[in-house]
């Protein structure tokens, strides 16, 4: 990786550039730079969310999935660069079975609410997908490997599932959407 950053306002952004960690500058509304903004809002959204109580377990998995999304955010400044191993992707399969074991069955849609801890794994949820729309605008240009998208993909759904742990986490449930059209067909 480039250089590590020893002063913070260096003033050389202010004509609209940014720097990759292979030290082109590219504007700041380039769809790398978008991708990297979108993952790094992810990573400040989950560092919000853990400092919300959780069971110990899922804390350890979020925290790893932060240093992944640093991994992540690393690769996407350096083009051509490989930070993030498929063995990311498969420790997020690994606990989307171990966690979706342990909900019920899904009968309704849920709202993005109950507790707030749950809220702010669906605002990391809702994150993750608009990050993982900005990989695939990327690649449409760039080529990418598949690792930054799939990891993003899963991370989304594994969001989903931690809102509904952290909602039965303290013996709640999640918010279930009543659609007046489905109720009064009923």
């Amino acid at each position: 990786m480039g250089n590590r950053l020893t002063q913070i306002a260096t003033r050389t952004g202010d004509d609209g550039t940014t720097g990759l960690g292979d030290n082109t500058r590219v504007s700041k509304n380039n769809l790398r730079v978008h991708a990297m903004g979108d993952v790094d809002e992810l990573n400040s959204h989950l560092g919000v969310l853990l400092c919300e109580a959780m069971p110990v377990d899922v804390r350890t998995l979020l925290v790893e999935v932060q240093h992944q999304l640093f991994n992540l955010g690393g690769e996407l400044s350096i083009p051509g660069f490989e930070l993030l191993k498929a063995e990311a992707v498969h420790a997020l399969d690994a606990a989307l079975t171990h966690y979706n074991e342990q909900l019920p069955r899904l009968e309704e849609f849920i709202l993005p609410g109950g507790t707030r801890g749950a809220a702010l794994a669906h605002v990391c949820r809702t994150v993750a997908r608009r990050a993982e729309r900005a990989v695939v605008a990327l690649n449409a240009v760039e080529a990418l490997k598949d690792t930054p998208r799939q990891y993003l993909n899963r991370l989304s759904d594994l969001m989903f599932v931690v809102a509904r742990v952290l909602n039965r986490a303290d013996g709640g449930d999640d918010v279930y959407w009543k659609s007046a059209k489905i109720s009064a067909a009923s």
